[in-house]
């Protein structure tokens, strides 16, 4: 299974991998990095799976078999904290990673999209209080959620309207990065339909998903920029062992006609979307977050 979509050159990867003197990335490359993400997608999305990849770790250990007499009922939302360290071409990174299970399972999902806002809402607020001290704390650890990676099922339709209500609700408070969950579900000729039927349903609500080229100064980045546009919602493959042979160790998921390598972009995005999660882009989701997102929601806070 392949995307029709073309992947990002080897140039432009190991172009981006190099941060600029001047950049927030450089300037963090010695005290290391303060990076939020936020997973957001019903269950049986791969949710688990994607994190503990994402970390090449067991994050999340594999759950319990659920009890066959409570099966049949929708647990509500909650919010799980999981802190990473981690290093990324050089770069120690200090990742916090909150998953939401029992978003989206219930009849009456109302309250989940409340939870989700008023979450956001609150480490803005954290920030807002902290910058309004005589004596701010040096310690203080900022919580603003920099990206929040939603997961779409493959229905192989278009967006439901879970998805489209999250999107248009969250938009203006954070980065939201679109997946396709278990995009093997789909044969090529699916995903490629059933990404077109999304990106168009994007376009027709105007739903703010996260901008790739939202810094227009850099000409060279934002054709970069544009080929990763090509591939929203990113394809999302998750790893469920590790293969060793002659040229090292692969990341496969395994199925009863073979394997996909997830790290082979020709296979599925989840090599490019880490790529973008953990290096090219850690910079530019930290800073309109901070910048953007945070400010439009200080001055309307202040107003």
């Amino acid at each position: 299974m392949a995307p029709s979509a073309p992947s990002i050159n080897s140039t432009m990867s190991s172009r981006m991998a190099t941060a600029r003197p001047s950049s927030y990335r450089h300037k963090s490359e010695k005290r290391g990095m303060t990076y939020n993400i936020m997973l957001v997608g019903q269950a049986g999305l791969g949710r688990r799976t994607f994190l503990n990849t994402l970390c090449e770790r067991a994050v999340i250990a594999s759950p319990d078999a659920p009890n066959p007499e409570t099966a049949n009922v929708a647990d509500p939302m909650k919010f799980d904290t999981y802190e990473v360290a981690m290093e990324e071409e050089g770069t120690r990174i200090s990742l916090t990673v909150i998953d939401t299970p029992g978003f989206g399972d219930g009849l009456d999902n109302t309250s989940c999209f409340k939870q989700l806002q008023d979450y956001i809402e609150a480490q803005f607020d954290e920030v807002l209080v902290e910058e309004s001290r005589v004596k701010r704390n040096r310690r203080y650890r900022d919580h603003r959620i920099h990206v929040l990676v939603y997961f779409i099922a493959p229905t192989g339709h278009s967006l439901r309207e879970l998805d489209i209500e999250l999107i248009r609700r969250l938009g203006e408070y954070v980065n939201i990065i679109p997946v396709i969950g278990r995009a093997d579900s789909f044969t090529v000729e699916e995903l490629d339909a059933f990404r077109a039927n999304v990106m168009r349903d994007i376009v027709y609500y105007k739903l703010p998903v996260y901008n790739f080229c939202w810094d227009e100064t850099d000409s060279e980045a934002l054709v970069e920029n544009r080929e990763i546009m090509d591939h929203i919602p990113f394809s999302v493959v998750t790893c469920d062992e590790v293969f060793d042979n002659e040229y090292g160790s692969v990341r496969i998921r395994r199925y009863p006609w073979g394997t996909i390598e997830i790290d082979d972009e020709a296979q599925c995005d989840f090599a490019l979307l880490r790529y973008i999660l953990l290096n090219s882009h850690i910079a530019d989701l930290i800073n309109y977050t901070e910048d953007m997102l945070y400010e439009n929601y200080r001055t309307k806070k202040l107003e």
